[in-house]
């Protein structure tokens, strides 16, 4: 009997009320909840959050929402009928109306505080109160815990409104910054970076806040503009938020004995990190002190492999503080992000993060954030001076461990089966020199070409006096791959197809983002929705119309333009 193509299955989830049945609140209901807290919700301005977890609070839903988009991925994989996304109920809830909410549901949501350390250094100033205890979830909140095909996911409105976190803010997110996170969530997922997921997005019809930004063809680094925006709530999904910063807050809290409760509630934060991300690597029966180092030991692990993803798709954070450090290992933040085009080591989209978050700096800042995640255990094992001792060796030995992924990325990106430190450092040498497209360059080479003709496609400036070095250079590589695959009997077509499934063909160039919602303030779509089609599917060969609209380099016009080539700010 011949082999039958699997069928497709059938959404188990249709209502709302079918994914009510799955709610299971493990944070709200087994962490402490802020002594000072509104049990109705209701709070709303800023305060300071002295002890507990989390903070209830209602999101404040956006006016008169429309549907942008869903992701037909993800909702797939959940098991969601793709017509919840436009159901009556379902907009209402994600677009921050939970009062209406079938049981078990709760009609209530949640914030949490963290603290703040940039590039391993502990800061307060930013807080209003100078204290620390004004940071959080400041337009972030979660509304729901459901495990959905035994995972357990969390549901987060951002620019869900304003919490106690929120420093005075109006707690809104608006349309621009929502359309680049929910695309580049999606993206990177399917690029194959752990991430964050969306859900859904929504705008206001009616709703609309000001904002600093760029006025057309700017080349200033600060917004010289306010413009109205509309808001928009775009829901992200995860099997938890906490976030190193979180660990942090309670780590200083028990390491400065802030309150009587301060050792139980980081121990009690740090084991439930460990239940929600590691469950599967780290045995409950072990002691709590066993289970602290084995989480370090996980954690460095992911956070390795997690950099090295990044840089591998020219993926630059921007603003890598360890509150947008993610405790279970995958991209966070959405704010100031972007993708490189031109191969520079230094290459930073956010004026606001310096040399210390750039593109191949990544590494030394996930290490300081490393850092500061094992003195937030600290604490834990002050009656453990072995464990400490041992702590001491695993944060140590980080740098270790991201050189070898960071070599073992390059050689796979190369076609390698083992890094050659003399052919990439003059790889390295020639793209910055050149300079060439990232994305475009690396997806010629996996075509193995014979000359540098088709890479050629990804030189930004033409000029004859490099060509010999780069066609040197080919020579070497090229007899590196034959040598290399001798033993491994890999053919030519096999080298290129392992390379293409490394090297990406598509990524979300910030140039393709902006008419995107530039439309979409005009209430057209049609170019988000193609971009979520285009850069869910990214090593993809698609067709030639796309191929011509989407893989080439970026236009000269694009270089140093305001809200392009960079920007100051997320909103």
């Amino acid at each position: 009997m011949p082999n039958q193509l699997p069928k497709e299955t059938s959404p188990t989830i249709v209502t709302l009320e079918q994914l009510a049945e799955l709610a299971d609140y493990s944070l709200i209901d087994t962490l402490n909840c802020d002594p000072d807290a509104k049990a109705d919700g209701v709070d709303h301005l800023p305060r300071q959050v002295f002890t507990g977890h989390f903070v209830p609070v209602n999101p404040t839903p956006i006016e008169e929402p429309e549907y942008i988009a869903h992701s037909k991925s993800f909702f797939h994989e959940l098991g969601f009928a793709d017509s919840m996304a436009t159901s009556v109920d379902f907009m209402r809830m994600f677009s921050g109306d939970i009062s209406h909410l079938p049981k078990p549901m709760r009609k209530t949501g949640w914030a949490s505080g963290y603290a703040l350390s940039i590039y391993g250094t502990e800061y307060v100033q930013q807080c209003p109160f100078q204290t620390g205890n004004g940071y959080g979830d400041g337009r972030a909140v979660s509304v729901l815990e459901a495990v959905i095909k035994d995972q357990r996911w969390e549901m987060q409105l951002k620019g869900g409104g304003p919490t106690p976190y929120c420093r005075g803010a109006d707690g809104r997110a608006v349309l621009r910054s929502s359309i680049r996170e929910f695309l580049a969530q999606e993206h990177m997922h399917a690029l194959g970076v752990e991430t964050s997921r969306s859900l859904c997005l929504y705008v206001s019809k009616t709703q609309k806040v000001k904002r600093p930004w760029y006025s057309e063809g700017s080349r200033s680094k600060d917004p010289d503009m306010l413009i109205s925006e509309a808001v928009a709530i775009s829901t992200r999904v995860a099997p938890s938020f906490i976030r190193v910063g979180q660990l942090e807050l309670f780590g200083r809290r028990a390491r400065k004995n802030e309150h009587s409760k301060a050792m139980e509630e980081l121990e009690k934060i740090v084991l439930h990190a460990i239940d929600r991300e590691y469950a599967d690597v780290i045995d409950n029966k072990l002691s709590t002190a066993e289970k602290v180092l084995s989480l370090a030991y996980a954690f460095r692990q992911r956070l390795t492999s997690l950099v090295a993803n990044w840089i591998r798709v020219g993926f630059c954070q921007g603003n890598f503080n360890s509150d947008n450090c993610a405790v279970g290992g995958y991209t966070l933040d959405y704010g100031p992000f972007g993708f490189c085009d031109v191969f520079d080591p230094h290459f930073q989209s956010w004026t606001g993060g310096g040399h210390h978050f750039s593109f191949l700096n990544q590494p030394i800042a996930a290490q300081q954030n490393f850092k500061s995640f094992c003195n937030s255990l600290r604490p834990l094992l002050v009656s453990h001076q072995g464990c400490l001792q041992q702590l001491d060796e695993i944060q140590s030995g980080f740098a270790n461990v991201m050189q070898a992924q960071m070599e073992k990325m390059w050689a796979a990106k190369l076609g390698l089966n083992t890094f050659n430190k003399a052919l990439f450092s003059e790889l390295e040498t020639l793209m910055a020199r050149t300079p060439v497209d990232y994305t475009i360059f690396f997806r010629e080479l996996s075509l193995l070409p014979d000359d540098i003709a088709p890479l050629k496609k990804s030189f930004y400036k033409q000029a004859e006096d490099i060509n010999q070095d780069w066609s040197e250079w080919l020579i070497k590589w090229k007899s590196l791959i034959s040598s290399d695959n001798l033993t491994a009997y890999r053919s030519r077509d096999e080298i290129s197809k392992q390379m293409k499934l490394v090297n990406p063909k598509y990524i979300l160039r910030e140039w393709f983002v902006v008419p995107a919602y530039q439309q979409a303030a005009a209430g057209n779509y049609s170019l988000v929705r193609e971009l979520q089609e285009i850069m869910t599917n990214p090593y993809a060969e698609q067709s030639r119309e796309i191929e011509e609209k989407y893989y080439k380099i970026k236009p000269s016009s694009f270089f140093e333009v305001g809200g392009m080539s960079y920007y100051s700010c997320s909103s």
